[in-house]
């Protein structure tokens, strides 16, 4: 009996579909499930009559891989993970790979991959994304871990990853151990962030602007086919035109509390660590909290104040407003996160290719846009690109816009409706081109009141110095340092 080329434990709704997915491409997949009926039910069904062998141990699965075995963890992320692992090892050989699919947090990948390592064996911990039904058709799929592994994993990746119009893979190496985790974590505060950014529009032109749902469907068509062309503004696009049995929008009738299964916030916490000012992320997460305070804000709402949203002027003008001040405030969130990249690069010894991670996110996952491609471009013309502000396109488009930018954002404040991450955007990019900021002031307070000392504009960078405010205290500072 002809061996597996992979086997995959986990026939959750994302594990079942990627090994659909990969019989799809040529590929024999071994298959096995903590519950032996799940097995049974999946090759007597979908998997019937196809190169799927189903297995019921971890002996058997292994005995069922060609060498160096592939095995691919499709489970929940934290202890389950490190269990799998465990009950994996004493079955391999040296040289043979571990594969954790699911939503890690980067840190336990690097945790594993050395400890995996350290027992002979290779490790690679890679981002999915794409969802249901990206795993069936071809999800991006972001690969780090040992880099030897590449090799053996790379012909299945790329085979059955989504593909841009030149037929590239959505799909590379990333880096060493942690790495393509910490790009799909990255991915996905970056979904957040976009994902804010709608919904705010939304708001705007549902409560400032009096529109009703099949107007703003007809809005959204339109924005899909210019630079906001993506795959979250195509869903919100069909969400706003789709009716309940009673022909009422459904939109209207889902309750207004977010969940989220913690990446965003991830993502916010490495920021904090990083010391990098991912702002609109922090308050994409942010908003979802409130939102998950439904009670307190219907008991508020009966008690706080606030103006009364009343629009006046050009409807279709204020719309292309908003577009502008959407895209505006995207460009933002993809420049923090990368910038977030950079700086975990430089911590953790990392060789991001961060115009190839552009191309990754084209194809396959929730955040493919069309002007990722024009993110890879800048990449391509300088590799060195510190922030993506500062790329010649990207700052034309800033200054089309930030006309727009400023009215929505003024108007929504003006009238009572909250856009957190349109202004946080907003603020950064001001704060980002400011020469000169009131930390000098900021500075002063903490010598102040702690001795923590400042920098001079006269004095070379690095020299610290230190004033005794009120004559009461002494001539001894503290000692600097940064957390």
């Amino acid at each position: 009996m002809k061996k597996a080329d992979i086997g995959l434990i986990g026939l959750a709704v994302m594990g079942e579909n990627l090994v659909m997915n990969m019989e799809s491409k040529g590929f024999t997949v071994a298959v096995y499930n903590r519950t032996a009926e799940k097995v049974t039910n999946f090759v007597n069904g979908r998997a019937k009559g196809k190169n799927i062998i189903g297995t019921y141990s971890i002996e058997e699965l292994c005995a069922n891989l060609a060498k160096p075995r592939k095995i691919m963890i499709m489970v929940k992320a934290g202890q389950p993970v490190d269990d799998f692992i465990e009950r994996i090892i004493p079955h391999l050989e040296e040289g043979d790979i571990i594969i954790d699919g699911g939503n890690s947090h980067f840190p336990d990948t690097i945790r594993r991959c050395k400890y995996v390592e350290s027992k002979g064996f290779l490790y690679v911990g890679t981002g999915v994304s794409g969802g249901e039904e990206g795993a069936l058709n071809g999800p991006s799929i972001m690969p780090g871990g040992s880099n030897a592994a590449w090799q053996y994993v790379k012909p299945i990746f790329q085979a059955i990853s989504a593909k841009v119009e030149d037929g590239s893979p959505c799909c590379d190496w990333v880096g060493e151990d942690g790495a393509g985790h910490f790009v799909k974590m990255v991915h996905n505060g970056i979904e957040y962030g976009d994902m804010q950014l709608i919904c705010e529009a939304y708001h705007i032109m549902r409560d400032y602007l009096g529109m009703s749902s099949d107007e703003m469907h007809e809005v959204f068509k339109a924005w899909n086919k210019v630079e906001l062309d993506s795959y979250l503004i195509e869903i919100t696009r069909d969400i706003l035109a789709y009716k309940d049995e009673d022909g009422f929008p459904i939109v209207d009738k889902i309750l207004d509390t977010a969940g989220q299964k913690g990446t965003g916030k991830w993502t916010a916490i490495t920021a904090l660590d990083e010391g990098v000012p991912l702002t609109l992320i922090g308050e994409a997460v942010f908003s979802r909290f409130l939102s998950a305070i439904k009670e307190e804000r219907v008991t508020a709402s009966k008690v706080l104040t606030g103006p009364t949203p009343k629009f006046e002027g050009d409807r279709a003008a204020f719309i292309e407003d908003i577009r502008k001040a959407l895209f505006a405030s995207k460009i933002v969130s993809y420049a923090q996160g990368y910038t977030l990249m950079r700086a975990a690069a430089t911590t953790y010894g990392w060789h991001l290719n961060y115009g190839g991670i552009a191309l990754m996110w084209r194809g396959g996952c929730i955040i493919r846009s069309v002007f990722l491609g024009d993110i890879k471009k800048a990449f391509d013309n300088n590799p060195g690109l510190t922030n993506l502000l500062l790329d010649p396109y990207f700052k034309n488009i800033i200054d089309n816009a930030q006309d727009s930018w400023r009215k929505v954002c003024s108007a929504a404040l003006s009238n009572g409706i909250p856009v957190p991450a349109f202004t946080a955007a907003l603020c950064y990019y001001d704060g980002f081109r400011s020469e000169k900021l009131p930390a000098n002031l900021l500075q002063a307070q903490r010598d102040y009141f702690g001795a923590h000392t400042y920098e001079r504009i006269d004095a070379p960078r690095g020299q610290f110095f230190h004033t005794n405010w009120t004559g009461r205290g002494g001539n001894t500072a503290a000692s600097t340092y940064v957390v």
